[in-house]
């Protein structure tokens, strides 16, 4: 199901009718609270009417319209709604403006989420008649329910194999539960653990089984049900993998134990820096990679790898580049041709859970992002390969070699310049001592330089002491410092 345009005669008609539970009007335009509640609630489609809700901006609850004047800011922030990571799973909803002679109306169509619930900041908002709500535990679990029926991602099948005995509750409550679920709903929250897993989509309670989103983020031994759910990590002498093996590490466990390890490893054995010379006497630190590029494309590849692969995610390190890769080319909507800027999750569950854990800030931003950080460290361009339909790899390129050779290069130029101006200084100095009456402009028309460079270099030899001035500029003359 995707989002549904109207027109203008179909808003028409939603201003004349009476608010309900698929229409609800705001003359706000800044409580963004108001419209993430409002695009959650049609979202979650409690009565399940299957049809598109519609949050009106810019209308009186009596349907008159309020004088309110849309802006491009403001329909870019209520896009933003969209990715922003506070409402998840990622809701489906298009944006539109209608122009009245009594004021504008921003029109927000939402599409119900085929994986409800729906939260936002932690809550399940839901519609009850004409007015917004938050869902009770019975409520929920309808919706839980209603998702075992659109079950299609691999993430939220069961995983039959298992059961609540492979999972680590203790992790899931001190470390998951709390940051996923509003804490004031968390305190009431009576459920016994698999329907509290259930609710995020960790556990299916028809099977009785854990997902296969709960065994990788939960699991105490993931690698026995989802082989290939670990990170191979080899650091090779040389520039490929035929090189010597210097170092090796398997990253294994559940997700939420292995992201903490990441972060750790990239920031002792991955980012190294060195000092390189600028100028005699000053010198900066770079960095072969900045850390938070590397960890994100990482974390790129735990979130949209195709874990019925046996491969592991690869991350290899060579004397000037990384290359990170994993099971699965690009996904849904995404193509060659649009990446990166169109996003599509092969593993929604796993998506959300890691902007639930902080390892993702806003959806469909990680590589645009990635770019700035490389090439604000002086790191080239990274190097995607996506056109395989079975894999998808980057190679970034170390920043320190090309660092170094740059600062040479400034080096060689800065010697070149620094002789030149020796040399012309010299040349002044001479013509003063031939003729101590000389002007500026005279001696800039001797040594073939502006008229403001001359002057530049008198200013350069008075300051050094070797000229000065004696009496006037007009009748005064030079002498040479001995």
């Amino acid at each position: 199901m995707t989002e549904k345009s109207i027109n203008k005669e179909e808003l028409l008609l939603m201003l004349s009718d009476l608010e309900s539970e698929l229409i609800e009007r705001t003359i706000s335009t800044n409580n963004t609270d108001k419209f993430a509640e409002a695009v959650c609630a049609f979202s979650n489609d409690l009565p399940n009417y299957a049809k598109e809700g519609y949050l009106l901006i810019g209308v009186k609850d009596n349907g008159e319209l309020n004088g309110y004047k849309a802006t491009d800011k403001f329909l870019q922030s209520i896009g933003g709604l969209r990715s922003d990571g506070n409402i998840l799973p990622q809701p489906i909803f298009s944006v539109q403006s209608f122009s009245f002679a009594d004021g504008d109306v921003v029109v927000l169509s939402i599409t119900p989420s085929p994986f409800p619930p729906v939260r936002y900041k932690g809550k399940t908002w839901i519609r009850v008649g004409p007015r917004k709500a938050v869902a009770s535990e019975m409520e929920e679990r309808i919706l839980i329910e209603r998702r075992s029926a659109n079950v299609s991602t691999f993430d939220v099948r069961p995983n039959i194999e298992a059961s609540i005995n492979d999972i680590d509750t203790e992790l899931f409550k001190a470390e998951y539960l709390p940051k996923a679920i509003d804490k004031n709903i968390l305190i009431s929250d009576k459920r016994e653990i698999k329907e509290q897993l259930a609710s995020l989509r960790l556990y299916n309670i028809n099977y009785d089984r854990p997902t296969n989103a709960g065994i990788l983020l939960l699991g105490n031994n993931p690698e026995y049900f989802i082989p290939g759910g670990y990170i191979q990590y080899v650091k090779f002498k040389g520039n490929n993998t035929g090189g010597e093996i210097l170092n090796e590490k398997k990253f294994t466990g559940n997700l939420i134990t292995i992201l903490k390890q990441i972060d750790t490893f990239i920031d002792n054995a991955i980012v190294t820096q060195r000092p390189i010379p600028i100028s005699n006497l000053q010198e900066k630190m770079v960095r072969n990679y900045p850390n938070w590029a590397i960890r994100e494309l990482l974390m790129n590849a735990v979130m949209h790898r195709d874990y019925e692969s046996n491969a592991p995610i690869k991350f290899y390190q060579f004397d000037n580049t990384i290359e990170i890769g994993n099971a699965g080319g690009l996904y849904g909507k995404a193509r060659p041709e649009n990446f990166p800027n169109e996003n599509d999750y092969r593993n929604p569950i796993i998506a959300e859970a890691m902007k639930v854990l902080s390892y993702v800030n806003k959806f469909n931003r990680g590589i645009l992002n990635v770019k700035t950080e490389l090439q604000e460290n002086n790191n080239p361009e990274p190097v995607f390969s996506f056109k395989q339909l079975t894999s998808f790899s980057v190679v970034v390129t170390s920043a320190i070699k090309n660092e170094f050779v740059d600062s040479v290069v400034d080096n060689v130029v800065d010697n070149v310049v620094d002789n030149v101006v020796d040399k012309k200084l010299n040349e002044v100095v001479s013509l003063i001592k031939q003729n101590n009456r000389i002007s500026a402009s005279m001696i800039a028309k001797e040594i073939k330089v502006s008229a403001r460079t001359a002057q530049r270099y008198i200013s350069e030899l008075k300051q050094n002491n070797i000229i000065r001035r004696v009496g006037s500029d007009k009748t005064g003359y030079w002498e040479v410092v001995e």
